[in-house]
C-alpha cells in the first residue's frame, strides 16, 4: 500500500478548502510518496511549507542568541562603566564606601573580643587572645597572596576584556587558598606546643592560648582565609557591595555570639569562647558568598568551577607577581608583632594586655586607610590596563587627600584621649596607664601609614611586584624590627610602641619619590604611544 497525500491535504494547506477538523489518511511503504491529482503543485507546495518552517525557527532561535548577547552586552557594559565613566569621587566612593564599611566592622569585631574578654577582668585571658594574634595575622598571607593576587590580575583582565583569564584566576586563586588553608590548620596543630613558646606563652597563658588557637586556627583556618579571598573575587569585578555585606555579615554575628559564649551569665567560656564565636561567624562568611555566587550564576565573572583551575605560567606568575610580596609583607608583619609581644611579655601579663589592647584601638583608622586603599585597587587596575592613565592618576590623588584629611585629626585625637579610650575595654588601672602610653606612641604613625598604603596599592593595582616586596622589606626587616631592639634597649617597653613611627616616616618619604617617578614614567609612555 502506498502512502498517499490527498487532494485534500494538498486543497487544505493551499487554503482552497477548509478543512478544520477532519483527519486525513496518511499510509507509509518504502517512504515514498504518490499524490493524487495535481502530484507536482501539491509537491511545490509542501516544499514551501517545510522551507517557512525552517526560516520560521531559524529566525527564533536568532532572536534568543541576539537577547543572550544583548543581556551579556549589558552586564558588561554595566561592569565597565563604573571604571571608564563615573565621576572620579563618585567610583571612589562606590568602590571604596563598602570596602572601608567592611573593614570598620572587622575591627569592631576584633575590638569585641578583647571587649567581652576584658569585661572577665582577667589579665591571663586578655593576655590569650593578643598572644594568639600573630597566628591569625599570618592567614592575611595566604589572603593576600591568593586575594590581593587574583583579585589584581583579575581587574587588569577586565580592563583588557580578557574574559577567560578573569575566570581562571578567579578560580585559581580560590582553590590555593583552599589549600593553604588546609596546610596551615594541620602544621599549627601538629606543632602546637612548639608554636605557643615562641609567641610568647608562658605557663600561666599557654592553656588558654591553646584552647582560643583550638577554634580560630585547628578549625577555623580553611573559613576564615576563604571568606576574604571570595571578599576580594568579587571586588574585582566591581561587586564591592556584595564583598563587603559577605565579610560584615560574618563580623556581625560574631558580635553576637561574643557575650553568650564568653561571659558567666552564658557558656562562661572566656577566650575559648571567643575563638568559638569567630569560628562560626566566619563559616557563615563563606556560606555567603557560596549562596550568592549560585544566585548570580551567569551574571558574574567570579568563577570556582574546578574546570577552570590550573597552573597556566601566565596567570601563575601574575597571581604571585603580585601575591608575594603581599604575602611577605603579612608574614614580616607577623615577625613584627611576635618579636612586639616577646619583649612586652618580659614586662608581664599586664603589659601584654596593655599592648593588644592599643593595638587593636588603633586598627581602627588603620583600618579605614586600607579599606580605601583596597578599595581602589580595581578602578586603578583597569583604567592602567584600559591604557586611561590620566584617570588613574586622578583617583590616586584624590584618595590620598581624602585619606589624610581623616588621619590627621584621628591622630590628634588619639593622642589627646588616649587614657579614656583604653580604659573603655579594661577597669584595670595599670593596663590602662600602660595603654594610655603605648597609644600615643602609635597613633603618631598614622598619617604616614595611609600614605603607604596607597602606594602599596597603587604598585600591587598595576603589577609593580617588585617595588611592593621592597617596601615589605624596608618596612620590618631594615626599619621597624631593629627600632623595635634599639628603642627597647634606651627606653625599655615604652619605646617599643615608637619603632612603627619611624619606619612610616621613611616609608612614605621612599613612597611619594616612587610615585612620582611612576606617573612620569606613565605621561611619557602616554606622550610616545
Amino acid at each position: 500500500m502506498k502512502n498517499i497525500i490527498s487532494r485534500e491535504f494538498w486543497e487544505r494547506k493551499s487554503g482552497r478548502r477548509n478543512f478544520v477538523n477532519k483527519k486525513f489518511p496518511v499510509k507509509r511503504k518504502n517512504s515514498s510518496y504518490v499524490f493524487d491529482g495535481n502530484s507536482g503543485i501539491m509537491m511545490r507546495c509542501l516544499l514551501k511549507e517545510m522551507r517557512r518552517n525552517v526560516r520560521h525557527a531559524e529566525k527564533k532561535q536568532h532572536k534568543r542568541t541576539n537577547q543572550k548577547r544583548k543581556g551579556k552586552n549589558m552586564q558588561d557594559t554595566q561592569k565597565t562603566k563604573l571604571f571608564e565613566e563615573t565621576a572620579i569621587p563618585k567610583a571612589v566612593a562606590q568602590l571604596a564606601v563598602p570596602t572601608i564599611l567592611s573593614s570598620l566592622v572587622m575591627v569592631i569585631y576584633n575590638l569585641a573580643d578583647t571587649y567581652f574578654v576584658g569585661m572577665l577582668n582577667n589579665s591571663t585571658q586578655n593576655a590569650a587572645v593578643t598572644l594568639a594574634g600573630p597566628v591569625l595575622l599570618a592567614f592575611n598571607a595566604a589572603n593576600n597572596l591568593f586575594g590581593v593576587g587574583s583579585s589584581s590580575m583579575m581587574s587588569r583582565s577586565l580592563g583588557k576584556k580578557d574574559y577567560n583569564t578573569l575566570k581562571k584566576s578567579s578560580a585559581f586563586g580560590f582553590y590555593c587558598a583552599l589549600i593553604c588553608g588546609v596546610i596551615f590548620a594541620l602544621l599549627c596543630t601538629v606543632f602546637k606546643d612548639p608554636l605557643l613558646v615562641m609567641l610568647g606563652a608562658d605557663a600561666k597563658t599557654a592553656a588558654a592560648t591553646g584552647a582560643y588557637m583550638k577554634w580560630t586556627v585547628t578549625f577555623g583556618a580553611v573559613p576564615a582565609i576563604l571568606n576574604v579571598v571570595m571578599a576580594y573575587l568579587f571586588r574585582a569585578e566591581g561587586a564591592s557591595l556584595h564583598a563587603s555585606i559577605g565579610t560584615m555579615s560574618g563580623c556581625l554575628l560574631n558580635i553576637v555570639l561574643d557575650p553568650i559564649f564568653i561571659l558567666p551569665w552564658g557558656l562562661n567560656m572566656g577566650a575559648e569562647g571567643a575563638g568559638l564565636a569567630t569560628f562560626l561567624s566566619n563559616c557563615v562568611a563563606c556560606l555567603y558568598f557560596f549562596v550568592l555566587m549560585y544566585k548570580r550564576r551567569g551574571k558574574t565573572l567570579v568563577c570556582i568551577h574546578p574546570s577552570q583551575f590550573g597552573f597556566q605560567k601566565a596567570i601563575v606568575f601574575g597571581v604571585c607577581g603580585v601575591g608575594i610580596p603581599a604575602a611577605i609583607q603579612n608574614l614580616l608583619n607577623v615577625t613584627g608583632m611576635t618579636i612586639l609581644n616577646n619583649f612586652t611579655s618580659a614586662f608581664g601579663a599586664e603589659a601584654v594586655a596593655a599592648m593588644g589592647i592599643t593595638q587593636k584601638v588603633n586598627m581602627v583608622p588603620m583600618y579605614i586607610a586600607m579599606g580605601l586603599s583596597q578599595g581602589i585597587m580595581p578602578l586603578i587596575s583597569y583604567n592602567y590596563a584600559s591604557g586611561n592613565q590620566k584617570r588613574m592618576k586622578h583617583t590616586v590623588l584624590f584618595s590620598t587627600a581624602l585619606s589624610l584629611g581623616f588621619m590627621i585629626p584621628v591622630t590628634a585625637l588619639y593622642f589627646i584621649f588616649s587614657a579614656p579610650l583604653t580604659s573603655l575595654f579594661i577597669g584595670n588601672e595599670a593596663i590602662i596607664a600602660y595603654g594610655a602610653s603605648f597609644l600615643r606612641g602609635f597613633c603618631l604613625s598614622l598619617p604616614f601609614m595611609c600614605i603607604d598604603f596607597l602606594a602599596v596599592g597603587v604598585f600591587q593595582s598595576v603589577g609593580m611586584g617588585k617595588e611592593s616586596l621592597v617596601f615589605c622589606i624596608m618596612r620590618k626587616i631594615v626599619l621597624e624590627i631593629p627600632a623595635l631592639y634599639i628603642l627597647n634597649k634606651l627606653f625599655p617597653l615604652y619605646g617599643l610602641a615608637y619603632a612603627q613611627f619611624i619606619a612610616e616616616i621613611v616609608l612614605a618619604a621612599a613612597a611619594v619619590f616612587v610615585l612620582v617617578r611612576l606617573f612620569k614614567k606613565i605621561e611619557k609612555t602616554s606622550i610616545a604611544s
